[in-house]
């Protein structure tokens, strides 16, 4: 398990939405053809039950999308 500082969404199109909004904020992209197509991108805690999404804490991202909550994510299992 992995405590992590950021904010977490139900649902893809939750996150999807909070991406598109700071990018909206930063004015990313500037072109269709940069690099650097969004600001921040999202996370799927696949092996959570239920799954959810979210996007670890950035001091960038917190005039866009508030205060951050600490939340525990379920970590992949190791290969041995």
């Amino acid at each position: 398990m992995a405590s992590i500082n950021g904010y977490k969404y139900l649902s893809e199109e939750e996150a999807i939405n909070a991406r598109e909004s700071v990018d909206k904020f930063y004015g990313i992209p500037v072109n269709q053809t940069d690099i650097t197509q969004n600001w921040v991108d999202y996370e799927v805690a696949q092996y959570d039950n239920p799954v959810f999404w979210y996007i670890p804490y950035y001091s960038s991202l917190l005039p866009i999308l508030g205060q951050p909550i600490t939340f525990e994510v379920v970590t992949p299992p190791f290969p041995y």
